[in-house]
């Protein structure tokens, strides 16, 4: 089990978001990367090959995700892999922990929790069988300008004229990298359902007081819309077919590129705060941008990732490569260019994965873990139950246990 001053961590996925952790370990001194599983037994050796490469821990591939757990060596998992295997993958380690063939130490899993409310709900069931410590990997509450802009804010301008009452947060790109990203069925919806658990997050850590609880702030309703502006075209419903399979058809099966949702919430005197959140497949511009603000009686922070940092320019007369070494989800290889130095610090990764893996190694149960990933998964539910039914929903609202968006049932017409 762990020693006195590092664990060992598996990573179940091997993934493009596993590869952002591995490469995020070079700033944590609490744990080593150890082990990598995944169906596939190519990309788990190359995760694990990355991690031998950045000496961030001694990793090996395992053939089973038992077989990690049950290795002496490993004390926490980091899950990491596609949304409708969590369920699948949560169940195989707990089984292993019950029935003696290994022990563990905790329980990290990747946003958002599940698929469905009925899905995270067992997530929270089965690591509380497990008797672990548990985290809810969100990133983007770990990105440093965020966490220091908030704490000015509430410093400098809250202690003397009020605390703020309207937070914005925004995650935008051009789309995920793999297929089953783009199924409604097993990703669990559409962008709503991938990118908005961060910002409905950042949203409510920005209003929430420091040193107070996530719950003194509580939802009062929820009103959103989604729309599929851009995939569901002719031209690029093809190009989705083409690049990501058959089983990709946004002429057939769309799901939505564009989500917003306004939630209202309560602090503890009873003043209505405001989170604007904003999603979106269908951003065109250099990558990745997130953008946040938060406004006050007498002041505002504001945040975005792609003015921070350097810039390139590359005049049209030099062609090369596509990539996405300048920023992620990179559109251009010309022009002006922003440049993101350090990705992994920078969205957060590295002072996540720093947190969660000292709270594990200390024993102390991380304060963002799988309830509240729950109740993130509850208000992305009741977000598309306000999008289906163009009203806005009182929280909480009857039925969000055996809820499914439409998109995710394959029967939504945009």
């Amino acid at each position: 089990m762990a020693s006195y001053n590092r664990i060992g961590v598996g990573f179940v996925g091997s993934g493009f978001i596993t590869k952002f952790h591995i490469q995020s370990w070079q700033a944590v001194r609490e744990a080593d990367v150890l082990g990598v599983w995944s169906p596939n037994r190519a990309h788990a050796e190359e995760a694990a090959a990355l991690a031998r490469t950045l000496r961030v821990g001694e990793a090996k591939a395992y053939a089973s995700i038992t077989d990690m757990v049950a290795d002496p060596a490993i004390d926490a998992i980091w899950i990491c892999g596609p949304n409708h295997k969590r369920i699948e993958n949560m169940e195989e380690i707990v089984d292993a922990i019950k029935s003696g063939k290994g022990s563990l130490v905790g329980i990290a899993c990747e946003k958002p929790l599940a698929r469905n409310v009925a899905e995270a709900r067992r997530m929270v069931e089965l690591v509380e069988e497990a008797g672990v410590l548990h985290g809810y990997l969100e990133d983007q509450l770990f990105t440093p300008t965020l966490v220091k802009g908030r704490s000015l804010a509430w410093k400098r301008g809250a202690s003397i004229s009020g605390r703020p009452y309207l937070a914005r947060a925004a995650e935008e790109h051009s789309g995920p990298h793999m297929p089953w990203f783009w199924q409604g069925h097993l990703q669990g919806g559409g962008v709503l359902n991938d990118m908005m658990c961060h910002s409905v997050e950042v949203a409510r850590f920005l209003l929430t007081e420091p040193g107070k609880p996530r719950h003194s702030i509580r939802p009062v309703k929820v009103t959103a819309q989604i729309a599929s502006l851009k995939w569901s075209r002719d031209v690029y419903a093809d190009w989705l077919r083409e690049h990501m399979g058959p089983e990709v058809d946004y002429r057939k099966r769309p799901s939505e590129d564009f989500a917003r949702a306004t939630i209202q919430y309560e602090d503890e005197e009873g003043r209505t705060l405001i989170g604007e959140v904003t999603t979106s497949w269908s951003y065109v511009g250099a990558g990745l941008r997130l953008s946040s603000e938060l406004l006050g009686p007498e002041y505002s922070f504001a945040h975005n990732s792609l003015e921070s940092g350097g810039k390139l320019f590359l005049s049209r007369r030099v062609v090369g490569e596509e990539g996405e070494d300048l920023v992620e989800k990179q559109n251009a290889e010309q022009g002006l260019m922003p440049i993101v130095g350090n990705e992994a610090a920078e969205y957060g990764y590295e002072d996540e994965n720093r947190h969660f893996a000292r709270c594990f190694l200390d024993g102390r149960q991380p304060e963002l873990n799988f309830h509240d990933g729950l109740e993130v998964v509850e208000l992305l539910m009741t977000a598309y139950m306000s999008a289906e039914q163009e009203r806005t929903i009182a929280w909480k609202p009857e039925g969000l246990e055996t809820y499914r968006p439409a998109v995710a049932r394959g029967e939504w017409t945009p």
